[in-house]
């Protein structure tokens, strides 16, 4: 669909095995660092909710901010790009993380050093990122696999996601928050090894080097990339609603701690199966037909939270995490076929960065709304902004 005229060109080109292996395994890697970096997240909620006593909104709005760092990706891509190498700036963000993760383990902090840390940790995690992402953009239009790199990343972080759902939530109920994040030193420094054995002369291009005014002109004066960037805005924004019901499984439910981790652990699961399925059919499908119907499945689902009982909440989260993850690499691999060719990691940052940009005005919006019309009229709103984006889908090539 995307790929019309350079789709014949792409599948002439014979995959080289061994590039496309270190591509997979980087990716899988720094994915799953990511998703392991999940791992205190539980004990912060209980510290702000039980022990600071935080508001729904005030933690909605705390836990906005560290994401801030991931809306400046398209000014990271270009550092990357143009400074160092991408290995170089994978081995200074693991660094970096391992002295931070230290100060937060073994120091109480302040609550404005902990948001402080957390957001500069937040940063590692979107150098990182980028830095990858650009290696997928360039080889996967290459060889026509975007879609099959990116399902194997997903995977991987879905596999850190298993092991934070149960570990998170074992953690938190015996060392908080301290403790979960000195469990990521070790984590740092075994993941690091992939990247050791790594040799970017696999995967970088060179390239004439540019000015930042010239990127950014072609940047944004390409106006299908900016039609892209406010499709994916609209596609993603709804004000959120999940913090609310993450209090409702506790304090309504009364579900414990460990049960909510496994819960999470399940639906990972399924989101694992989600992302083989779009491995398996990702060369396949009609994106833009998908793109179309998942608005309606989006704002259906939305809806279905309106009954939310503890049997509902299970199967929601099972059922959803299957069709969410296929979904959300598809349109991962949207923005990767969108990307520009010679600034594959600007501009596919930059499409990144304004669907960051999407989920912290919801998450903000969301905190906003909530106290004013309550979760029931939330929830409503949440679905009906699911149809912003339906007039520019018949603009998508």
């Amino acid at each position: 669909m995307l790929q019309q005229p350079k789709k014949q060109s792409l599948s002439k080109v014979q995959p080289n095995k061994k590039k496309l292996f270190w591509v997979f395994a980087l990716s899988s890697s720094v994915y799953f660092t990511q998703g392991i970096e999940a791992l205190p997240s539980q004990g912060l909620f209980y510290y702000l909710k039980e022990t600071l006593h935080f508001s729904p909104q005030k933690i909605m709005v705390i836990s906005s901010i560290p994401v801030f760092a991931w809306l400046v990706k398209p000014l990271i891509g270009y550092v990357i790009d143009n400074f160092f190498t991408k290995r170089k700036w994978i081995f200074i963000s693991l660094a970096v993380d391992i002295l931070l993760v230290l100060a937060l383990g073994l120091i109480q902090m302040p609550l404005l050093a902990l948001i402080i840390i957390l957001t500069v940790n937040s940063a590692d995690s979107a150098f990182r990122d980028v830095a990858v992402d650009g290696v997928m953009c360039v080889e996967g239009k290459k060889y026509n696999a975007t879609g099959k790199i990116q399902s194997i990343q997903w995977i991987a972080l879905s596999i850190a996601g298993i092991i934070t759902g149960v570990g998170g939530g074992y953690l938190a109920q015996i060392w908080g928050y301290r403790g979960a994040f000195l469990c990521l030193v070790p984590i740092y420094i075994i993941v690091a090894l992939p990247a050791y054995f790594y040799r970017e002369t696999i995967v970088r291009e060179e390239k004439e080097r540019r000015h930042l005014v010239h990127d950014l002109k072609t940047l944004f004066g390409d106006k299908y990339l900016l039609l892209i960037a406010l499709f994916i805005f609209l596609y993603k924004y709804s004000p959120s609603f999940g913090t609310p019901l993450f209090f409702i499984q506790r304090d309504v439910f009364n579900w414990g701690k460990v049960w909510i981790g496994a819960l999470s652990t399940i639906g990972t699961v399924f989101g694992i199966i989600g992302s083989v399925f779009y491995y398996k059919f990702s060369q396949r499908i009609n994106i833009k037909k998908w793109l179309f119907i998942s608005v309606f499945l989006g704002a259906v689902t939305t809806l279905s939270y309106l009954y939310y009982t503890p049997v509902t909440a299970v199967i929601y989260d099972v059922v959803y995490s299957f069709i969410g993850m296929f979904i959300f690499i598809m349109v991962m691999d949207f923005m990767a076929r969108s990307s520009i060719k010679g600034l594959e990691a600007t501009s596919f940052a930059l499409l990144c960065s304004v669907s960051n940009l999407a989920l912290v005005s919801s998450n903000l919006s969301g905190a906003y709304l909530l106290p004013k019309t309550g979760l029931s009229w939330l929830i409503i709103i949440s679905a009906l902004t699911s149809f912003l984006c339906l007039p520019l889908i018949r603009k998508i090539k």
